[in-house]
């Protein structure tokens, strides 16, 4: 009997223990509020290595919301926008070689013709991402081993830390690797890079500007390898991608190959042949080429007028596709100049000067603004974005 009373306290004990201990509160120390980010709108913001948080003409309001520390006592991102304005700027001499060790006070920069105060201004030697685009169409068949080699030539000007990233297109766009500096890698999806059907260069460029080179931080370059002419797109055109490259700040240097005649640029090599055999233009004389020869299709002439239209508007394109975004178009004469034209634009890439400001007007979405830029130094040419548009890449983030 004494046993089971004893057997019956120890119980008791032990559940009145466990009850107490249930039914304590659990403490959870509150933490301490964030004191709200204030942001001063004549600083710029940068990321955490220093750079402008937007590039390139983009535009936004500044603003900065924080929101309340959850409660394992992590902040939740706080989004920041500005209306920093930033632009990459070379500047060289008169042969073309970079001029080093200017200063903030040498550079005067002008919106609409009216001199704005310069906010931000950086000059540091730094890697940069490049995106070898080599046109695989028809027109290029017969020149795509010189291709291959200048695209290779191209990368073996590059050091190290610079990446690249290689895409061909002839109808559709293939992604043959993204960045990447392992040059083992880019040698052989440069060399994989083969012919086919079309030429839809539009949507090439609308792609790699507006979905690949959005997602790449620092400095961003095109180098295009093509004869400019387009026949197969269908949701980029002409206008609509020169805007966009005027809206970015990605720098763009087109590589223009003379296909026109089956020329050889330079190259010496095989004439391209068109349909039926003949190169494109000419529907081979005689009667037959009489007979086309007054035929009007899709607003052209054939018999010569139609691809030679063609031709001059694809080089007008790279022309201005270079202006647009402050690159510079370069023709595909011989192995010798492209090496030359190749060394000066990793050059540029490398070394050039960001300017930054805040401007005094923000103006209206779609707003163009010319942009002159000069410095203060003697024989100099400056080579720069000469305007942006206002608010356009916000659009085109929010799913234009």
């Amino acid at each position: 009997m004494n046993r089971l009373l004893l057997t019956f306290a120890c119980f008791g004990m032990f559940a009145a223990a466990a009850f107490g201990q249930s039914s304590r509160a659990r403490v959870v120390a509150t933490p301490t509020p964030t004191p709200p980010k204030i942001l001063n709108d004549n600083s710029p913001v940068y990321d955490s290595r220093g750079v402008p948080v937007l590039k390139g003409g983009n535009q936004r309001t500044t603003t900065a919301t924080p929101t309340p520390v959850t409660a394992d006592g992590e902040d939740e991102v706080i989004k920041v926008e500005t209306n920093l304005v930033t632009m990459p700027v070379s500047v060289l001499d008169r042969d073309g070689r970079f001029i080093p060790n200017l200063q903030q006070r040498d550079f005067k920069l002008f919106e609409n013709g009216i001199e704005q105060k310069l906010d931000y201004f950086l000059s540091t030697e730094q890697p940069f991402t490049v995106v070898l685009m080599i046109d695989v169409s028809p027109s290029t068949r017969f020149q795509i081993d010189q291709i291959h080699q200048a695209a290779m030539m191209f990368v073996d000007q590059l050091r190290a830390n610079d990446k690249v990233m290689v895409v061909a297109f002839d109808e559709n766009v293939q992604i043959l690797t993204y960045p990447t500096n392992d040059r083992f890698q880019i040698r052989r999806a440069i060399q994989s890079a083969d012919f086919g059907d079309g030429t839809s260069l539009y949507e090439a460029v609308d792609q790699v500007l507006n979905r690949e080179l959005t997602k790449i931080e620092g400095r961003k370059a095109i180098v295009l390898f093509t004869d400019g002419v387009d026949t197969t797109s269908r949701r980029a055109d002409f206008d609509s991608t020169l805007r966009d490259a005027e809206e970015t700040d990605v720098l763009v240097y087109p590589i223009r190959y003379d296909t026109e005649n089956g020329g050889s640029g330079g190259w010496g090599g095989n004439q391209r042949r068109g349909r039926g055999g003949y190169p494109p233009g000419n529907t081979g004389g005689g009667i037959l080429g009489k007979i086309l020869g007054g035929l009007i299709i899709n607003g052209q002439p054939m018999g010569g007028g139609g691809m030679q239209g063609d031709y001059e508007t694809g080089r007008r394109y790279l022309e201005n596709l270079a202006q647009n975004s402050g690159g510079r178009k370069f023709e595909a004469d011989s192995m010798l100049n492209l090496e030359s034209s190749f060394s000066g634009i990793a050059e540029e890439l490398r070394r050039q000067y960001s300017l930054g400001y805040y401007p005094e007007k923000v103006g209206q979405i779609g707003d163009r603004r010319q942009i002159t830029i000069r410095v203060q130094r003697p024989n100099v040419v400056v080579r720069a974005k000469t305007s942006y548009i206002v608010g356009q890449s916000d659009r085109r983030l929010a799913g234009k």
